[in-house]
């Protein structure tokens, strides 16, 4: 471990970043290596994606064959771990609430953002943000990586009014990351112009062991600035197209590098965690993109990302307090095998001979065994991958060390800086770890709000964490990390949050600082619908199914992001015998497609609505979903019928190894829309009081779902009235993001179809002065 620790030191240089100071130090200590107690502590935030408990060793889990993750293990050693920690069901929505220490419910932030999506499922500029609270106390903010807040892509989202500029008018003072919600697919072509796509599934040229019929043991490897080495395989190098995409470059098989770089080696494809486009902005509104073309860009994304988490920190002024976000991409898919140099030898499918071979099923065992295998394999490999950087990352920040043994040697208490890591929702389909008799489901994974979806990983370590090696039973949710921040920087949430519309994020501080705190929550809470969709793309979402989590859905307007979720597309150009060439519009076609195929397809419609609560021990789930009719003759004649809600609740216990989930057929009642039927008096009480927050919320989802359009139309700003400043937001975002003359979708889209023109500029002038209840009475 110690010599893979050394082979990771440093592409820092590639940055071109000034060392000015280390940040682990404090600008003074006591002499004894303690921190100085009257500097406010920087923050390191840490967002892991689509990384559940399941995956996790030091909880208890992780599966038959858990991967390796000493670092995390060592954070959670040093400082505490939350076992009953929920996020959202999905990624957009959890990172939200971060920011906002709002429900999604109270910002209309509902699910993953996409391009056919409004502005007004958005963080709004509007919000008071972290960062912006954190700089009433002197913090600098900086954002780093993925964290999906917005719409992808300025030209081609018209969801993006501030287009580059979006994280500085958030707040951050520094983003150097991705506007999109995940890395790009594979590029099946390895970056070859003249070849199929498909022929490299991996993204990279495989040996001849690998596939004899297109693989390569010697050739050329190119990089983006036009140099050229010839790699041969070797002791020390078994796949050369591998270690060539590894460096950033392009493997060229079977060639000998050539004066001028052949004109079929395309420089712009982006490959999966090979490459970004990286989108950074400063305090002073400059911005730029860098994109597959640039040096920058190209390398394993978890090392991307960790080199500029590092580069940033060193910048930093030791007498001024920082607060950083780092969101790491993975292990969102696709799956794509990491660098050797971040995986233990001993780590199995390091070298991928199997996973990467295009006939990799084991002979006798069903495709979909073998493909989970692998999926399971790739899935360790970038855990480690990830976990390796995050150990790099507090080493050369100067948080940590590293033993003698390759260890991380990690002190918080001698730091002054509070380090605190989550995932953003459950793990996703295939990469669920299986933990046998009460095993996390995969299709009850991501995208629902059950267990395996929302119980995520939750570690927080610092100077001023008292009985480090403690773990927290009590509940936490994901805004409650806002109040955190806020408590730990001492901003007065109070004082700047307006008293009637207060946040949803509950303290947790005491946590930290009191051993023997109680429970702060007495209910936890998590949600995901429907995002505001614009009426006037021409392009609309179709169905994609999501066979292993038995679940259909409208959400992806493009084939490629359903294939990139490891989903079936019945959209246009689908391909699948039955199907119209200009697909299907809705789920009810597709399920009667699909059952006129097979009668025990079991297939059935994402909800509109998912909510859960908990009291710790009972949780109650309430979906809301479309009902749609059946015809197995004419799929195409199935139509919508009506919204049904169901109410279902279950006993839950997060034991070691083996928890009491909320798996299908494990209710303790079901009820539709209520639970009606008589239940044990402990378990009614708690079903009573579950259901009256559960009502609560759905009036408060109701009512600001409804804002806009009925309740205080005109209020773009979410102040309360319809004044002369809404008109100079809305004249502002008028002249923003034009699309043929008209501004697309913004803050002040106030009817929703997707401009920001005229028609919203009357109904704000039609409503001034009106005066509006910021939630519901």
């Amino acid at each position: 471990m110690k010599a893979l620790q050394t082979g990771l030191r440093s592409r820092l240089a590639l940055l071109m970043v000034p060392v000015l100071m280390l940040a682990g130090c404090s600008s003074s200590d006591d002499g004894g290596g303690n921190p100085d107690v009257t500097q406010k502590p920087n923050i390191l935030f840490i967002v892991l994606d689509d990384f559940g408990l399941d995956q996790m060793t030091s909880y208890g889990y992780g599966g038959q064959l858990p991967p390796k993750t000493p670092n995390l293990t060592a954070i959670a050693k040093a400082g505490l771990q939350f076992r009953s920690a929920w996020s959202m069901p999905t990624c957009t929505p959890t990172r939200a609430t971060f920011f906002t220490g709002r429900y999604p419910s109270a910002t209309n932030i509902l699910n993953a953002v996409v391009s056919t999506d409004l502005a007004n499922s958005e963080i709004s500029p509007y919000e008071l943000t972290l960062p912006k609270l954190l700089h009433t106390q002197g913090y600098v903010n900086a954002l780093i990586g993925k964290m999906h807040l917005t719409g992808t892509d300025m030209g081609t989202a018209p969801n993006l009014p501030y287009g580059y500029q979006t994280m500085w008018k958030l707040g951050w003072d520094y983003f150097d990351g991705y506007l999109d919600g995940a890395p790009f697919p594979i590029d099946t072509r390895a970056g070859r112009s003249n070849v199929a796509e498909g022929t490299y599934k991996c993204g990279y040229v495989s040996n001849t062991t690998m596939d004899p019929a297109n693989g390569a043991d010697t050739g050329a490897c190119y990089d983006v600035s036009g140099g050229c080495e010839l790699i041969a395989r070797g002791p020390d190098t078994v796949t050369p197209g591998r270690t060539c995409m590894e460096r950033g470059g392009i493997f060229d098989p079977g060639q000998s590098c050539q004066a001028s770089r052949p004109t079929y080696l395309d420089f712009t494809a982006q490959n999966g965690y090979y490459t970004g486009e990286f989108v950074q902005s400063w305090a002073d509104g400059r911005t730029q993109k860098v994109g597959a073309e640039d040096p920058s860009a190209r390398g394993y994304r978890s090392t991307m990302e960790t080199d500029r988490a590092i580069a940033w920190v060193r910048q930093q002024s030791p007498d001024t307090p920082w607060m950083m976000s780092l969101g790491y991409s993975a292990i969102h898919a696709p799956l794509q095998v990491p660098p050797v140099s971040l995986v233990s030898e001993s780590t199995i499918g390091r070298n991928d001979n199997l996973i990467c071979s295009p006939a990799s099923d084991l002979e006798g065992v069903p495709g979909q065994i073998t493909g989970l295998v692998d999926d399971h394999l790739v899935t360790n490999l970038m855990v480690e991958a990830m976990d390796t950087e995050i150990g790099r990352l507090l080493v050369e920040i100067g948080l940590a060390t590293w033993n003698e043994d390759g260890t991380l040697n990690y002190q918080p208490e001698k730091t002054n800086t509070v380090v605190v890591v989550m995932g953003d929702n459950g793990t996703y389909v295939n990469s669920v770890k299986f933990t046998s008799p009460g095993q996390f489901d995969p299709a009850r994974a991501k995208g629902f709000p059950y267990q395996t979806g929302v119980s995520v990983p939750l570690l927080v370590a610092g100077p001023m964490v008292e009985r480090p090696g403690r773990e927290i039973t009590y509940q936490v949710s994901s805004p409650d990390l806002y109040r955190l921040f806020a408590d730990i920087a001492g901003a007065d949430v109070e004082a700047n949050v307006p008293a009637d519309r207060p946040l949803d994020a509950q303290p947790m501080l005491a946590y930290l600082t009191t051993p023997e705190q109680g429970a702060i929550r007495s209910l936890n809470f998590t949600e995901m619908g429907t995002n505001f969709t614009n009426p006037s793309m021409s392009t609309t979402p179709q169905p994609c199914v999501v066979e292993a989590a038995e679940v259909c859905f409208t959400i992806f307007p493009q084939k490629a992001l359903c294939d990139d979720q490891s989903g079936i597309w019945y959209g246009a150009g689908s391909g699948l015998t039955g199907v119209p060439a200009e697909g299907f519009g809705q789920c009810g076609q597709v399920m009667s497609y699909r059952k006129s195929l097979d009668p025990n397809d079991v297939v059935d419609v994402l909800p509109d609505s998912q909510k859960a609560v908990s009291d710790g021990i009972y949780k109650l789930v309430r979906l809301n979903r479309k009902m749609y009719t059946t015809d197995l003759a004419n799929p195409i004649n199935s139509t919508y019928i009506e919204n049904q809600n169901t109410d279902e609740l279950y006993k839950i216990d997060m034991a070691v190894p083996n928890p009491t989930l909320d798996r299908a057929g494990d209710a303790i009642a079901v009820g539709s829309p209520t639970i009606t039927a008589g239940l044990p008096p402990e378990a009614q009480q708690s079903y009573d009081t579950m259901r009256a927050e559960m009502d609560e919320r759905d009036q408060v989802a109701e009512y600001n779902y409804q804002y806009d359009t009925v309740h205080c139309t005109g209020d773009g700003n979410r102040d309360g009235v319809v004044d002369q400043t809404d008109l100079a937001l809305w004249t502002e975002l008028s002249q923003l993001n034009l699309n043929n003359g008209v501004a697309q979708s913004s803050w002040y889209d106030l009817n929703h179809d997707g401009l920001t023109d005229e028609t919203d500029k009357a109904l704000i002038e039609a409503n001034l002065g009106n005066t509006c209840a910021l939630t519901p009475a």
